[in-house]
């Protein structure tokens, strides 16, 4: 990729699927692509904090090492035979997350929620999460964060206000806290405090960051976007009650990605129209204030865009307890189907063949058969 370009990974919120997310970056990695600024939602977040929070030649290191922590507390591995399909001990194994959590990243509260003073978070979320604070510390570096070298996003909702608020090592310090913000997914964690104000998962409002991304990044500026979703907003009607579950959290979570990126491609067609409408005005218009700021439009339609789609297709066997299935078994197959996607649309002919310097936006999603 051309050193002009920006090059910006977007990492969706998903649970136990972020381990998707490991594999992309991985893989990206692998080719060679170098990330300027990397911006998540929940576990996203935390993949986003632990890339931003390392040297490039640590990240993937650290990034198999939280992965490898966050599936080793499951006590009945994966495995397949005719009488014992993968489903069944898919939900066994997410049933005993459910009821023990996983060390280092949440645990049940005892005594319940139930039991707790009223008005105290102990008393509004199921799991406690204290132990996630060190977690995020070991695995990484938040003075390396505060440096810049990286730019580091995260996206949570203040609860009071039901407004989105960014955490943006560009405009502010970042600490654990922050990320921890950016996970607090009701009313399973507890809302995390910043400054007098609290806050829960960003995937409340959107699971996405690419608006946010999209609307404060440097317009002049041509980018490479990859966009790495864990739920697919495309699937099938459901024939269960299971499937039907599954398909109603995927469309949630989803946070209506393709739209978001055809709303910013309308935008850029918008802006090329009202350039060519300011061309056909007459020569003492053509210095009006309002005319100089749509040409102010036009230009930033006019920059360089590539979003590379990649998403996490579920597997047959994956259920709703998908985002909550903490399996090394589901680890291994979700990390290995995020590098493989990165190989297949790195390698498509449409995207070797692509000119960089095309203006405007174009959209890639090559692990589809129909391509853009």
């Amino acid at each position: 990729m051309a050193k002009d370009t920006e090059t910006i990974l977007l990492l969706q919120g998903g649970g136990a699927l972020g381990s998707y997310q490991g594999g992309v970056y991985e893989e990206l990695a692998a080719c060679g692509a170098r990330v300027d600024w990397v911006a998540g939602m929940s576990i996203g977040a935390i993949n986003a904090a632990i890339i931003a929070g390392n040297p490039p030649e640590k990240r993937v290191e650290k990034l198999n090492d939280f992965w490898a922590r966050m599936s080793q507390s499951v006590v009945l591995e994966t495995f397949e035979s005719p009488a014992f399909p993968r489903m069944w001990s898919d939900h066994a194994n997410a049933a005993w997350i459910a009821a023990f959590g996983i060390p280092g990243f949440f645990v049940p509260r005892i005594p319940p929620p139930q039991l707790q003073p009223p008005g105290t978070l102990a008393a509004i979320s199921v799991y406690d999460t204290t132990s996630l604070r060190r977690t995020l510390e070991e695995h990484a570096d938040f003075e390396r964060i505060n440096s810049g070298e990286t730019r580091l996003s995260v996206g949570a909702v203040n609860i009071k206000s039901g407004n989105f608020a960014y955490f943006d090592n560009a405009k502010q310090k970042i600490g654990p806290e922050h990320v921890m913000a950016s996970g607090a997914l009701p009313i399973g964690f507890p809302p995390v405090e910043i400054d007098g104000e609290y806050y829960w998962d960003g995937g409340l409002v959107s699971n996405t960051p690419l608006q946010y991304v999209m609307e404060v990044r440097d317009a002049g500026t041509p980018a490479t976007i990859f966009q790495v979703d864990l739920f697919s907003a495309r699937g099938e009607v459901p024939q269960t009650l299971t499937d039907a579950a599954e398909r109603e959290k995927d469309i949630r979570y989803s946070s209506r990605t393709r739209l978001n990126t055809d709303d910013a491609r309308r935008n850029q067609e918008l802006g090329q129209a009202l350039e060519r409408l300011a061309r056909k005005l007459p020569e003492a218009l053509r210095d009006d204030p309002d005319v100089r700021m749509l040409a102010q439009f036009h230009a930033r339609s006019m920059t360089p865009i590539a979003i590379v789609h990649l998403i996490y297709r579920a597997k047959l066997h994956e259920t709703d307890s998908k985002d909550y299935l903490f399996s090394r078994s589901a680890m291994q197959d979700h990390w290995a189907a995020g590098r493989a996607d990165v190989h297949r649309s790195l390698k498509d002919p449409r995207w070797t063949g692509r000119d960089p310097a095309r203006p405007g936006m174009t959209i890639y999603d090559l692990t589809r058969e129909d391509g853009r």
